[in-house]
């Protein structure tokens, strides 16, 4: 991993910075993209106090054009783009149905807007930062999923939409690249189990701290009885990014502490 170059969208997040903040301990190159300016600055100083090389830009993943200004850019700073790390992406209050409301209340406009931010918003970059690693013939992309794509999930359609058209967009991805550009051109997907976040904590932790009846369900379906660390996350993006996972590509990888495995029987 030394010395490569990777990109994390959503760079400026918890989940993009916990990657990127791996990726610089093991002697990556990184540069940041976030929609946020002052995450993006906040996440690079963070990152410099580690002693790793680091770049931020303030980017749209749901803009070819700045995606592609940027991807320039950073060719212009390090010669090439080694790994691109999908983490932009989340959900929306309107998009995610409370337990009184159906399917007929949501609000469409965020159920759009979800799909947008991450489909769209995994498929751009891939595209664009993809075809410098097709043109040099090597390189390594991850995309997020999520366990709300292996079965129906209560209350949140939009993001279950979105990542499931995710996890055939890795697959597409993956055969393209390989059968008409290089075999060392490889792109894989992490789907999470559940995680405790700024996102999603208001559903699975009480104003006192204690487990939501929906975090019991959840626990109950987890043969390890337990939530994740998002550093947890970190092993599984680096060994795909690695040589070591250099005949592995096309792959959704849970790292679920079992859920997607366990029926709950």
């Amino acid at each position: 991993m030394k010395d490569k170059v990777a990109i994390v969208t959503g760079g400026g997040g918890v989940l993009g910075g916990s990657i990127a903040r791996s990726l610089i301990e093991a002697g990556v190159k990184v540069a940041i993209l976030d929609i946020r300016e002052e995450n993006v600055n906040n996440r690079v100083e963070e990152l410099k106090q580690l002693g790793g090389e680091v770049v931020g830009f303030v980017s749209s993943v749901l803009d070819m054009s700045e995606l592609k200004q940027t991807r320039e850019m950073i060719l212009e700073t390090w010669g090439q783009i080694d790994i691109l790390i999908n983490a932009a992406g989340g959900n929306l209050p309107g998009a995610t149905l409370t337990e009184e409301q159906t399917v007929f209340d949501m609000k469409i406009e965020d159920f759009e807007r979800v799909n947008d931010l991450n489909m769209n918003g995994t498929v751009y970059p891939s595209l664009v930062f993809g075809e410098a690693m097709a043109n040099r013939g090597e390189g390594s992309i991850i995309t997020i999923s999520s366990m709300a794509t292996y079965s129906a999930i209560t209350r949140v359609l939009g993001y279950s939409t979105a990542k499931t058209a995710i996890n055939i967009f890795t697959q597409w991805m993956a055969m393209e690249m390989a059968t008409k550009f290089s075999e060392k051109v490889r792109v894989n997907s992490i789907a999470p189990g559940f995680f405790i976040g700024d996102q999603n904590r208001n559903v699975l932790i009480n104003p006192d701290g204690s487990y939501t009846e929906r975090s019991k369900k959840v626990l109950a379906r987890t043969p390890m009885g337990r939530f994740g660390d998002i550093k947890e996350l970190n092993g599984a993006v680096q060994f795909l990014c690695s040589d070591a996972a250099s005949f592995i590509t096309g792959v959704i990888l849970p790292v679920d502490g079992g859920f997607s495995s366990f029926s709950g029987v």
